[in-house]
């Protein structure tokens, strides 16, 4: 069972990182083509309808979650009635969502308008641009959507990533056609439309032929059904804050400071996001073999995992934190140009919200596959509570910074302590918690000196163009993992992690090998 988790975690790691890379790169030029072609207002658009599309999801949150959780069990006790039944109510239950969005999201087409300061592209209509929006968004619900839990709750997610890079490569080649050849947005988002809806099918055809046996019929008993209807209340809750502390920023700045500055903005989220795209491939491929895990195995292996995953990690998002600190601004230099730069400062903050950011993602996947959503469903409201209503209240005073330092401040003081608290009194021994506070500052203290001297370097390099980009790409990557190197070679959890990189690649990597 353990070396199964672990080959389905790496094989989905695997493609799902090939797809989050081609995803990073193919919307890049996308974005760019948009740029150049049409202007940064219509990369604002885009950014905008997301962020409102995410609101309006708020119906399904929870849902998928808590199916997946509840078909944990059942697979790993091959109860194939169970499973069955249990796809019939997702079925059920995504119908309901797909009316209960459509709904919602007409009703709310009047205030689409209030979102937007300032001037829009002419012969642009913003209520036709979000219908067609909250079409594709309906589409995906109505449309199989439900079959993807046999992939997630099987660690099988490398599937939906190998039908999507297929799908992809056809829906960008057509929609850079309908921008460089027609300069039709229109076009551009039908075409989204109508990929969603193929995906969904040939996903369906696929998941159908892997698990012929699995099929939505049956019903569950009354018990089983409260008990799911009870993760999804506690989700629901738990994610409504996550959704409204992760989109209210775009919201805000359209609202406040207009689709131009939105669109700068989004030039630097975008590049943070896509990373942490591939951050959150990483981190589903653990989830549903993290879950079995609690079920199978004793707490103290599980709190080995912890050290050793979190480990891992951090060293991870230190590099990339780093990274972000010592290329953002010679990228977009060559990118979009100096008029389409932000100050340093702003960076710096972007950079702290990143780390702090994927802290809280990392730790929220222990907390989804322990299953303790009840205890944690009032953070991400609080925490979104807070956020908001610091972006209303320094928005007008200090602009973009109030933004950023608001999320920051809601995830630093609210998100992160609430959740170690959580995870320590529900899902391990609370005298652990002190042996694996002492690790995460220790972690952090190195990515910020990792990232001083970065800070450090930008003053002193006086050099741009290519040249400044390839010396920053260089010492960004070097810098942190020397320093960690140096600094945790001779700890537990860093033995740990090369054991089971070597036990992964079959001791095929010589230098991992030897460390």
């Amino acid at each position: 069972m353990a070396n199964s988790r672990t080959r389905n975690a790496t094989r989905n790691m695997m493609f799902g990182t090939l797809l989050k890379i081609y995803q990073m790169i193919v919307p890049f030029l996308m974005r760019t083509v948009m740029i150049y072609f049409m202007g940064v207002q219509y990369v604002g658009l885009n950014s905008l309808f997301t962020s409102i599309l995410q609101v309006l999801n708020l119906a399904e949150l929870g849902v998928g979650s808590a199916m997946v959780y509840s078909m944990y069990k059942p697979i790993a006790e091959e109860d194939t009635a169970t499973i069955c039944a249990l796809m019939r109510l997702y079925k059920i239950y995504y119908r309901i969502i797909g009316c209960v969005i459509a709904v919602a999201g007409l009703l709310a087409t009047p205030l689409i308008p209030l979102f937007v300061k300032g001037s829009i592209p002419e012969n642009l209509d913003l209520h036709i641009l979000y219908l067609l929006n909250l079409a594709a968004t309906v589409f995906s619900y109505w449309l199989f959507a439900y079959k993807n839990s046999l992939l997630m709750a099987h660690q099988r997610t490398d599937v939906t990533s190998k039908i999507s890079l297929a799908i992809n490569t056809v829906q960008f080649l057509t929609q850079f056609l309908m921008i460089y050849v027609f300069r039709n947005y229109y076009l551009y988002l039908i075409v989204a439309i109508v990929s969603q809806i193929t995906n969904n099918i040939i996903t369906s055809i696929i998941v159908s032929k892997m698990y012929p046996d699995y099929y939505p019929k049956g019903k569950l008993d009354a018990n089983t059904v409260g008990s799911i209807n009870g993760r999804i209340k506690d989700l629901f809750i738990a994610k409504f804050g996550g959704v409204v502390l992760n989109s209210a920023d775009t919201i805000v700045i359209s609202a406040f400071l207009g689709l131009t500055l939105l669109a700068v903005y989004q030039n630097y989220y975008f590049v943070m996001s896509s990373v942490c795209g591939i951050m959150e491939i990483l981190l589903t491929s653990i989830t549903a073999g993290l879950g079995n895990s609690y079920i199978t195995e004793s707490k103290e292996k599980n709190y080995t995992d912890l050290k050793k995953i979190t480990f891992m990690f951090f060293w991870l998002i230190g590099m990339c934190t780093s990274c972000f600190l010592g290329i953002f601004q010679p990228f977009m230099r060559l990118w979009v140009g100096e008029k389409f730069l932000m100050g340093f400062s702003v960076v710096v903050c972007l950079c702290v919200y990143f780390y702090l950011y994927e802290t809280t993602r990392l730790l929220n996947v222990f907390k989804n596959a322990g299953g303790i959503w009840h205890e944690d469903r009032f953070r991400p409201l609080i925490s979104a509570i807070v956020n908001l209503a610091l972006n209303l209240i320094s928005v007008n005073y200090i602009g973009i910074y109030g933004i950023v330092l608001s999320t920051i401040v809601a995830l630093a003081v609210i998100e992160i302590p609430w959740l170690l608290q959580n995870i320590f009194t529900v899902m391990y021994d609370t005298s652990l918690f002190k042996d694996y506070f002492k690790m995460f500052v220790s972690w952090i203290i190195a990515t910020v000196f990792s990232g001083v001297i970065i800070a450090v370097l930008t003053y002193k390099v006086t050099f741009s163009g290519w040249g400044a980009f390839a010396f920053f790409v260089v010492v960004s990557v070097l810098i942190p993992n020397i320093v960690f190197l140096l600094l945790m070679h001779k700890t537990e959890e860093f033995k740990l992690s090369i054991s089971m990189v070597n036990r992964i690649t079959h001791n095929k990597l010589p230098i991992i090998k030897n460390l």
